[in-house]
C-alpha cells in the first residue's frame, strides 16, 4: 500500500467514524465525551482529506491548514479520553498546547524551515497530543480492566513509533542505504493508521464496558439513594450470614422505617417524598461506620448491617440514628418536614436463614411501630429465645 492510498484510508476511516456518530443515539443526547470525540474525527477526516489532495489543491490548504487541523483532531480526541476519565478540566492546558504548537509549526512553514525538520515536527506534536489521551487512560492502570491496560501498551507504543519517525525525519531526511525515505515515510504513515484504528475500537469498546458496569452497577444499588437496593444488600449480607457459624462478635441488622412516609407523598408530592428519603439516608450514614453497610428494601423501608456489633451496642447504635432523624427537619419545596423512624433490631444467629433473621428483625419493627413509632425495639436474644 502506498502511502497516497494510506493518507485516503485515513480519511475515509474517520469520515466513517463520523457518520456512525451521528447516528449513534441520534435521538438521544450524547456525552460531553462523545461529541468530543466526534468533533475530533471529523478534524481529522478534513486533514486527512486535505492532504491527499496535495498538489491539486493550494499548497496553503495541503500543508499549513491540514495539518493544524490534525493537530487540533489529536488534541480534541485526547480531550475525549481526559473527559471520560472524570477531568473536566483539560481544557486549560490542552487547547493552550493546541495554539502554541500550531503557531510554531506555522512559524516553521512561513519561514520556509527545510522539509525535514517540519515534518519531524509535525509527527512529534502529532504523538504528543496522542500520548496525552494515553496518560487518561493510564490514571486507572491499577484497577483498570485488561483491555484498558492493552490499550494503554498498544498506543503509548505508537506514540513512540510516529515520535521516532518524527526523530529519524529530522536527523536522517535521505534514510539509510538500506532503508530509503519512502520506507520511513511509510512506517509513520502506517503507524498514524493504526493509531486511527486502535483508538477507534478502543473508545467504542471502552464506551461500551463503562455501560455495561453501569448496568451492573444498577442491578445492585438503588438509583434514587445510591446504596444497595433489596438484591445488593441480600449479597453484602450473605458472607456475613456464613460467619455467624463461627464463634465470636455478631453481626447486627437494624430494620428501619420511615414513620407516616405516606402522608409526605400525598402532601408535598413524590419529589418531595424523593428528597426527604436521600436526606434520611444521609443523616444515618453520619451515624455509621465505613463498615457499616445501609440498603434500601423498598419505599421507605431500609435495612442496616452492623459487622462485628452486639445487639446491644446495635440497639444503642439504633437510637442514635432515631434521635438524629427526629431532631433534624428535612427542607423541601419551601417547607421544613419533620422526620422520625421505627426500628427493630436483631443479630444474626448460627442457625438463621436469611427469611428468620428478616422475620425476626421485622416483628421487632412491627413493635416499635405499634407501640407509637419513633422508637427502638429489640428481638428477643438468643438466650431469652431459647428459654422461652
Amino acid at each position: 500500500m502506498d502511502i497516497k492510498t494510506l493518507v485516503l484510508a485515513l480519511a475515509l476511516g474517520n469520515l466513517s467514524l463520523c457518520a456512525a456518530l451521528f447516528f449513534f443515539e441520534y435521538e438521544s443526547k450524547k456525552s460531553l465525551s462523545l461529541s468530543t470525540w466526534a468533533v475530533a474525527k471529523q478534524l481529522q477526516a478534513a486533514a486527512w482529506f486535505l492532504l491527499y489532495f496535495r498538489g491539486v489543491l493550494p499548497d496553503l490548504l495541503t500543508g499549513p491548514l491540514a495539518n493544524v487541523l490534525l493537530f487540533a483532531g489529536m488534541a480534541l480526541d485526547a480531550g475525549a479520553l481526559w473527559q471520560a476519565a472524570g477531568r473536566p478540566g483539560w481544557r486549560r492546558w490542552m487547547l493552550p498546547a493546541l495554539a502554541g504548537t500550531s503557531t510554531a509549526y506555522l512559524a516553521c512553514h512561513f519561514l520556509d524551515v527545510a522539509p525535514g525538520p517540519r515534518a519531524a515536527a509535525g509527527f512529534l506534536i502529532v504523538s504528543g497530543f496522542f500520548l496525552s489521551g494515553v496518560a487518561a487512560l493510564a490514571l486507572a492502570w491499577r484497577g483498570g480492566s485488561m483491555l484498558r491496560r492493552y490499550l494503554v501498551v498498544v498506543m503509548a507504543g505508537l506514540s513512540m513509533l510516529v515520535a521516532g519517525r518524527g526523530v529519524l525525519a529530522a536527523t536522517y531526511p535521505e534514510g539509510w542505504s538500506w532503508v530509503g525515505p519512502l520506507v520511513l515515510q511509510g512506517v509513520g504513515f502506517g503507524a498514524l493508521y493504526l493509531m486511527m484504528l486502535t483508538n477507534a475500537f478502543g473508545y467504542l469498546l471502552l464506551s461500551r464496558e463503562k455501560l455495561q458496569a453501569e448496568l451492573a452497577r444498577l442491578e445492585v444499588v438503588d438509583p434514587l439513594t445510591d446504596v444497595p437496593n433489596r438484591r445488593g444488600f441480600y449479597q453484602a449480607l450473605a458472607p456475613w450470614m456464613a460467619l455467624a457459624r463461627r464463634p465470636g462478635l455478631p453481626t447486627a441488622l437494624i430494620l428501619l422505617n420511615l414513620d407516616q412516609f405516606k402522608r409526605v407523598n400525598d402532601s408535598y408530592g413524590h419529589t418531595v417524598g424523593d428528597v426527604v428519603l436521600k436526606a434520611m439516608v444521609e443523616i444515618c450514614k453520619k451515624q455509621l461506620r465505613d463498615s457499616d453497610l445501609m440498603g434500601r428494601l423498598g419505599g421507605a423501608e431500609f435495612a442496616i448491617q452492623l459487622p462485628r456489633t452486639s445487639q446491644q451496642d446495635a440497639a444503642m447504635v439504633a437510637e442514635r440514628i432515631r434521635a438524629a432523624i427526629a431532631s433534624q427537619p428535612v427542607r423541601a419545596d419551601k417547607a421544613m418536614i419533620s422526620l422520625s423512624a421505627s426500628m427493630g433490631v436483631t443479630t444474626i444467629r448460627a442457625d438463621d436463614s436469611t427469611v428468620t433473621l428478616f422475620k425476626r428483625a421485622d416483628g421487632a419493627l412491627q413493635q416499635a411501630m405499634l407501640g407509637g413509632a419513633n422508637r427502638v425495639a429489640e428481638a428477643p436474644d438468643a438466650t431469652i429465645a431459647e428459654e422461652v
